[in-house]
């Protein structure tokens, strides 16, 4: 009840922003993958795990989300560790999704609509190569369309700066510490919450009307 109140709020503060927002919404990837079976698999990492995770819990036909890392070793997956900056780990999400309800591609425009791609090892408050934004490819379908979706908001000039948003194939994910799952539903009046997490909710509701959902899907619910 907390977590909708404060949402709620948010939401109508930010409300006469609605229409300038609106219009840089993010084109459809005009590459996608093709939908194959119930459940695909895509990690993303675009800045601290919170915020994204509690935001594509937010999106029609995501099954689930999971906050951790990627592009380092399982030796190396531990918040304290990552945090250095060193391991070559990112704060990751594993989004498991119904491919009939929402495609990869689509899964694609909400991430780059929702942070900054133009920023290097950076995001928001958050600085360090742990913080980049990279886009984990499950396979070389999801690598062609990650790829060929960063040429077609380049060529569209979507964002004022270069996009400096990193591809690579996926090597391994490491699902984070149990007290980070969840972390913005359980936490919803924490103050780096409030300021940096629940603002990309509102700004999924507002871009992406036909992909919100109100009740998000949680891990305490599996």
């Amino acid at each position: 009840m907390k977590y909708a109140l404060l949402f709620a709020v948010l939401l109508l503060s930010t409300a006469p922003a609605a229409a300038e927002e609106t219009a840089r919404t993010l084109p459809a990837p005009a590459l996608d993958v093709p939908a194959a079976g119930t459940r695909q698999t895509a990690v993303l990492a675009g800045g601290c795990f919170w915020g994204m995770q509690g935001a594509f819990q937010h999106v029609k036909g995501v099954k689930q989300v999971t906050a951790g890392y990627s592009g380092g070793s399982a030796g190396t997956a531990h918040y304290e560790t990552v945090g250095t900056g060193g391991t070559g780990h990112a704060e990751a999400v594993e989004i498991v999704y119904d491919p009939h309800e929402i495609s990869y591609g689509r899964l694609l425009q909400v991430y780059f609509s929702l942070m900054d791609p133009t920023s290097l090892d950076y995001q928001g408050p958050d600085d360090g190569p742990q913080y980049r934004s990279e886009i984990f490819a499950a396979d070389a379908a999801q690598e062609r369309a990650a790829e060929a979706y960063i040429a077609q908001l380049s060529r569209a000039h979507a964002f004022a700066a270069r996009i400096v948003t990193r591809v690579s194939l996926l090597h391994g994910f490491y699902t984070a510490e149990p007290y980070h799952q969840d972390y913005l539903i359980r936490h919803p009046d924490q103050p780096y919450i409030v300021v940096n997490d629940l603002p990309k909710i509102a700004k999924l509701h507002r871009l992406y009307p036909d992909l919100y959902r109100p009740q998000p899907v949680t891990l305490a619910q599996r």
